[in-house]
């Protein structure tokens, strides 16, 4: 046990840079989505606020999609998503675009609580509290590991093709490990998904049938 923690302390202390760099990406994301949110114009707002009104008018009528249709979707799309950033790790050139999805998953969460919270005030941080907030308590951390495990193997490749001491390791074992630590990953994502089917669906419908 205590092995492993030293391993896992050493590598943290190794590339604390790599991670530090994923959040601060990820913050600069929240941020910027928000700046888009107070950048709209008036028409825009109304426009883009019509669909949640709607989307909210449906919910008070009853569930849209059934608990368990969410969990399988949800599922999938973090599958979808950890998958290419585990592809990205192998292709070496895809670390730009593992740069712009991190980038573009803080806008996305930025912008979402933005937009509630701009347009219906302490109501709208109850619905983003409730539709947003508990699923992305688990899968943010996990998409930022799994990014920066991403780019510590791009680099980890890079080195070895340009370094002759480490062209002579052998790149099945770092592979198995990176395999392994994703297949974990992805299993954890599918609480993220019990979460999103289970919690915050039916916390957003008791939210918008009391306080909407």
């Amino acid at each position: 046990m205590n092995r492993n923690q030293s391993a896992i302390f050493h590598h943290i202390k190794k590339y604390h840079l790599i991670y530090f760099f994923m959040i601060i990406l990820f913050l600069i994301g929240i941020i910027f989505g928000a700046i888009i949110v107070n950048s709209m114009g008036v028409i825009q707002r109304q426009n883009l606020f019509f669909y949640v009104d709607q989307f909210l008018s449906r919910l008070l009528e009853g569930p849209i999609i059934s608990n368990q249709e969410i969990l399988k979707t949800s599922f999938f799309y973090h599958f979808q998503y950890l998958a290419l950033f585990f592809i990205l790790g192998l292709s070496v050139i895809g670390l730009p675009i593992i740069w712009v999805l991190i980038f573009v998953k803080g806008v996305v969460v930025g912008f979402s609580v933005g937009f509630f919270v701009n347009q219906l005030g302490w109501k709208g941080l109850l619905f983003a509290a409730a539709s947003i907030a508990p699923q992305n308590l688990i899968s943010i951390p996990i998409y930022l590991l799994a990014s920066s495990l991403a780019m510590i193997f791009s680099f980890h490749l890079i080195q070895k093709i340009f370094s002759r001491r480490l062209q002579k390791e052998p790149i099945a074992q770092y592979l198995m490990q990176y395999m392994i630590i994703f297949v974990v990953l992805i299993a954890c994502l599918g609480g993220a998904s019990i979460v999103e089917a289970f919690v915050s669906n039916p916390l957003m419908d008791w939210i918008t049938n009391r306080f909407y």
